[in-house]
C-alpha cells in the first residue's frame, strides 16, 4: 500500500524556509540536514551547489568575515509547492573579507545591513531547491569599500 504524505500548507512552508535560512546563518548543518533533500539545488548571488554536501561545503568556506548576525524573516503568501519569504540580516563586519587573491579587507567593526528575498521549492515536506536574492554590492558600500555613484 502507497502511502501519500499530507500536503504542507503555506504557512507550514515558509516556517520551514525560515528555520532553514536561520540554520544556515547559524552553520545548524543538523538542521539543515532535516530540512532540505540531499539533491537540494542552491543559487545565491555568492554561491551555487548542486547537493546538501556542497552547500554545507560553501557554509563552511564563507569564513568569519561577519559575526552576531541577527535575521528577521517575514513570509509572503504563495501557493502550490513554493515558499517564499523577505529578510533583513544584521551582522556585525568582524573577520577579513578576501576580495580577491591579493585584496582584502580588514575587520571594520561596522554593523551591516541586507534585504534580500529567497524563493524554495518543496518536494513533500522537504526543500529541494533554493533560489536566494540581495544586492551583493550593498556590504562592501556600507563598509566604505564601494562607492555608490548614484549618491
Amino acid at each position: 500500500m502507497r502511502v501519500i504524505a499530507a500536503r504542507m500548507t503555506n504557512e507550514e512552508r515558509a516556517s520551514a524556509l525560515a528555520r532553514a535560512l536561520r540554520a544556515a546563518v547559524e552553520r545548524d548543518a543538523d538542521t539543515l540536514r532535516a530540512l532540505v533533500t540531499d539533491d537540494v539545488r542552491t543559487w545565491t548571488p555568492a554561491l551555487s551547489t548542486a547537493s546538501l554536501t556542497e552547500l554545507l561545503d560553501e557554509l563552511d568556506r564563507r569564513g568569519d568575515a561577519f559575526g552576531d548576525p541577527q535575521l528577521d524573516v517575514v513570509p509572503l503568501d504563495v501557493g502550490g509547492d513554493f515558499a517564499c519569504v523577505e529578510w533583513t540580516v544584521e551582522m556585525t563586519h568582524s573577520g577579513v573579507i578576501a576580495l580577491t587573491d591579493d585584496a582584502t579587507v580588514e575587520p571594520t567593526g561596522i554593523r551591516v545591513t541586507v534585504h534580500g528575498a529567497t524563493v524554495a521549492e518543496f518536494l513533500g515536506d522537504r526543500i529541494c531547491s533554493l533560489r536566494q536574492y540581495w544586492n551583493e554590492l550593498d556590504v562592501l558600500e556600507q563598509l566604505g569599500v564601494v562607492v555608490d555613484d548614484q549618491e
